[in-house]
């Protein structure tokens, strides 16, 4: 029997790429599942009972809080992984994962979050996360090394999955490889239109600077709309002190209590320029709509008029000017879980076990072999 590999860059969060990584795990119960590290209590109740084979960087003290400070070592931990033995690999990579070391008889398919924003995009990047002077000194001669060392690993898997096309662009400029657009699953029956709309703004997302739930929070300041922000991270306490009185910052909360305030939101705020971003079509999914800063994933699974508005500038005016726009509008909440539909587990499923078995026909179990025969023979001539 052919043996099967799962690899991510880290375990060391819950968010987008960690959703997708369990969801491949899934759809690959057989598959070994790999990382450099893992750092269970901030994990999901499924990744936290699997069995994943970490690297040495286990060992290293506080993971919880300095995994990021570890980020020159990640490419050793990844080339240390052993996967001599495995015939099919998977990598889950936002950064590092697509490195791993192979036997040269086995395929490696990477599903590309993007290509590491702190390399590619630093100057965005570092504004964003609004770095002080001496680490703009120290990293970027740190960061030159490493983006030698991503574009020799860009070569490593045989194909690449993209989750949007900005990202597939992005992987052509940077890297000189095509890439095939599988969307990230979502969970649609997770979430349920609700009866009852109240009147508030809603942010769902880590509390990190290139957020930017800055802009969310100094635009219901400015228009004294009630905003409740669900979520945790490194920017809370300056989140918090940006906050007036209309805005209530809850920090994370059970899935029970995300998904109640989702069904009853007037609309999600997503204020970040993100890859994909699953978060909006989720809130879609409970039949509320969205109001998203025109850029990144976003412009591919928003609908103007239809499932959310757009606003155009990463300006608090500019985004109080589009939650002004969109309280004249009206929305058909069945409509708006017929788009998330579309994007829904099983359409990823079935999307990336048809791609699989057509890249690596009678290496996956019989079960998927025989479900999802191979469909994207028209794809590939540019996937490789």
């Amino acid at each position: 029997m052919a043996r099967v590999a799962l690899v991510h860059d880290n375990f060391a969060q819950m968010g987008g790429a960690e959703k997708v990584a369990e969801a491949l795990y899934r759809l690959l119960p057989e598959a070994d599942l790999h990382s450099t590290l893992a750092v269970r209590e901030k994990l999901s109740s499924g990744l936290r009972g699997a069995e994943i084979r970490t690297s040495w960087m286990q060992n290293l003290p506080g993971l919880s809080r300095y995994y990021r400070h570890y980020f020159p070592l990640y490419p050793f931990a990844v080339e240390s992984l052993d996967l001599s033995n495995y015939d099919l690999i998977v990598s889950s990579c936002f950064g590092y994962a697509k490195g791993v070391r192979k036997n040269p008889d086995a395929v490696h398919v990477c599903y590309c979050h993007t290509p590491a924003r702190w390399i590619w995009r630093y100057d965005d990047y570092s504004a964003r996360e609004q770095f002080g002077g001496l680490k703009r000194m120290i990293l970027p001669p740190l960061l030159a090394g490493l983006k030698r060392w991503d574009l020799r690993a860009s070569r490593q898997p045989d194909y690449y999955v993209a989750n949007s096309q900005v990202v597939a662009q992005r992987i052509k400029d940077f890297y000189r490889r095509d890439a095939v657009v599988i969307p990230p699953p979502i969970d649609v029956n997770r979430f349920q239109p609700g009866a009852e709309q109240q009147d508030y703004y809603l942010v769902l997302s880590r509390l990190t600077a290139y957020k930017r739930i800055d802009l969310a929070i100094e635009a219901c300041n400015k228009l004294r709309r009630k905003l409740i922000v669900v979520g945790d991270g490194s920017d809370r306490k300056r989140l918090e002190s940006l906050a007036g009185p209309t805005v209530t910052l809850l920090g994370r909360q059970p899935d029970e209590a995300v998904e109640a305030l989702v069904s009853r939101c007037r609309a999600l705020l997503f204020t970040g320029e993100e890859d994909f971003g699953m978060v909006p079509l989720e809130v879609n999914a409970a039949g509320r709509p969205v109001i998203a800063y025109r850029g990144g994933g976003a412009m591919e699974t928003v609908i103007e008029g239809e499932t959310g508005v757009f606003f155009d500038q990463p300006t608090a005016p500019s985004l109080a000017a589009a939650i002004q726009e969109f309280e004249s509008y009206t929305w058909d909440q069945a409509g708006l879980r017929r788009h998330a539909e579309k994007y829904d587990s099983q359409v990823f499923a079935k999307n990336f076990l048809e791609f699989l078995n057509s890249v690596s026909p009678g290496l996956l179990p019989e079960r998927a072999a025989d479900k999802f025969p191979a469909t994207f023979p028209g794809l590939l001539a540019n996937a490789g």
